[in-house]
C-alpha cells in the first residue's frame, strides 16, 4: 500500500503541476494584458490560486516521497494537497485526477499500518 501511495502522490503532484502552471499563467496573462469581455476574466482571489498552484503539487510530491518511510506524515501531506487543489481550483475535468490521486494516495498511506511484505507470485 505504501508503494501505491508513493506512485499516486507523485503522479498526482505532476498532474497538479501542469494544472498549477496553467492557473498561475492565466492569472499573469490577465494581469498583464487585461480582461477580455465575455471570454477571459480575472479570478476572485489571485493570491489563493497562485499559492495553491505552487504549494499543492509540492505537498503531493513530498507526501508521495515520504509515504514509504513516514506513511502517516506522507498521507497527511497528500490529503492536504488534495484539499488545497479542491478548495482553490474546484472539482472539474482538469483537477479530478490530481485530486483523486492525491486523496487516494493519502488514504492508502494512512491505512498502511505495516510496511509492504514481499510475497512470491508463484
Amino acid at each position: 500500500m505504501r508503494n501505491a501511495a508513493l506512485m499516486l502522490g507523485v503522479i498526482g503532484g505532476i498532474i497538479g503541476m501542469i494544472v498549477g502552471f496553467f492557473s498561475y499563467g492565466y492569472t499573469e496573462v490577465i494581469d498583464r494584458y487585461g480582461e477580455i469581455e465575455g471570454l477571459a476574466q480575472q479570478v476572485r482571489n489571485v493570491d489563493l490560486i497562485r499559492g495553491a498552484s505552487f504549494l499543492a503539487p509540492l505537498l503531493a510530491i513530498a507526501g508521495g516521497a515520504m509515504a514509504r518511510v513516514r506513511a502517516l506524515w506522507g498521507g497527511g501531506l497528500m490529503l492536504l494537497s488534495a484539499a488545497g487543489m479542491f478548495f482553490a481550483f474546484g472539482f472539474n475535468v482538469f483537477t479530478m485526477f490530481p485530486i483523486g490521486f492525491c486523496g487516494l494516495g493519502g488514504l492508502l498511506a494512512i491505512a498502511a499500518g505495516q510496511p509492504d511484505e514481499p510475497k512470491a507470485h508463484f
